[in-house]
């Protein structure tokens, strides 16, 4: 079996994920013609597999990418990544793309574990430190601001805390706090605008429509979505998801039950400010306005969160995909050539078996 690619020389690495063929990181295969390669990273160039090792190989392949959720196609190429990071470019028929779903339970049950853990020991101090005042004879007025604000921050995060530097539309870097992603705000808006969202920074209110909306928005769900997810707060996100049918209507789906309407007479803000900051006392009140990220749903923020990765994501495969849809008919022609070389009465067989178990799969 060849480890390094036949064009450059570049070792093409190993996978986890085919125990028959475990070269490679990035896969091509046609079960309809019994042909499998091995994209080098490097290069980006294909190396057609040996005749004696492909039968099991795409055989386990068709079957991996027909189970993985997460899929993007064009009329000839399909991609999908596989929870061991390979990815599988199927040639043939398009399969309909579907969501990430099985990915999302445990990315937010992780992050929901993580913030409890630090929370409680964190908390568990704070409460230590206050029975240590109190045991001393100092009175609850004096420290009594100070621990709610304290643990607060424990369970929130520190408001002022600087969470992302955002590009705006016209070149401009902001800087957002933690305040300023809790206060962002989803809006509903005109159709022609798409998603739109006005982001508060240290620089003022911004409202961003389209896709610097969703990138701002991306960039800061993490930080407002800390604590993941319970495991029902998971699956009524992927419910939302699902019935919704791609990320985009997701978006949709979740400017309607949450978004705001836009401020009145066309105000730059919602928010009362003092210069360029609210007062941290007000930062909780705020967050619990309709339509901001706060304020949202957890099902419909996780939702949120679940969407704009995936539609980042897919637009990301769609880029690579013009680009393999190129290779693959370079890769094909080499193919051809090379199969019809010599080609045994045993093999000719087993390329029809495939051609007609795994070759002619509706599309879905």
């Amino acid at each position: 079996m060849f480890t390094t690619c036949i064009h450059c020389n570049t070792d093409l690495g190993r996978n986890e994920a085919f125990a028959v063929f475990p070269i490679g990181t990035r896969l091509a295969f046609d079960a309809a013609k019994g042909r499998l390669w091995v994209v080098c990273r490097r290069c980006e160039r294909w190396n057609l597999s040996p005749l004696d090792e492909r039968w099991e190989a795409i055989e386990e392949a068709e079957r991996r990418y027909r189970d993985c959720r997460l899929r993007a196609s064009t009329d000839n190429v399909g991609m999908a990544r596989l929870r061991e990071g390979v990815d599988l470019i199927r040639i043939g028929v398009p399969q309909r793309p579907e969501m990430a779903a099985w990915r999302y339970g445990d990315q937010f049950g992780r992050r929901r574990r993580k913030q409890l853990l630090l929370t409680g020991a964190a908390v568990g101090g704070a409460a230590a430190l206050i029975g240590g005042i109190l045991a001393a004879g100092v009175g609850v007025g004096v420290f009594g601001g100070w621990a709610g604000t304290g643990i607060d921050s424990l369970i929130h995060g520190r408001p002022g805390t600087v969470v992302g530097r955002i590009v705006l539309p016209d070149g401009r870097l902001v800087e957002v706090r933690r305040k300023h992603a809790r206060m962002s705000t989803i809006e509903h808006g005109a159709a022609a605008d798409g998603f739109r969202m006005r982001l508060e920074s240290v620089a003022g209110s911004h409202l961003l429509t389209g896709d610097a909306a969703m990138k701002a928005a991306a960039r800061l769900l993490p930080t407002v979505n800390r604590y993941g997810g319970s495991r029902q707060q998971v699956q009524d996100a992927v419910s939302v998801l699902e019935q919704a049918g791609d990320p985009m209507r997701t978006l949709q789906v979740v400017e309607k039950r949450a978004g705001a309407p836009p401020p009145a007479g066309g105000a730059a803000t919602r928010w009362k400010r003092t210069k360029t900051a609210w007062y941290d006392s007000d930062v909780e009140a705020i967050s619990k306005m309709p339509g901001s990220l706060h304020a949202i749903e957890p099902h419909l923020r996780l939702a949120l969160e679940m969407a704009l990765h995936e539609e980042s994501e897919r637009r990301a495969m769609d880029g690579e995909l013009a680009m393999l849809t190129e290779a693959w008919r370079e890769a094909e022609e080499i193919a051809q050539i090379a199969d019809t070389l010599f080609v045994s009465p045993s093999v000719e067989t087993k390329l029809e078996q495939l051609r007609g178990g795994s070759g002619h799969h509706p599309a879905e």
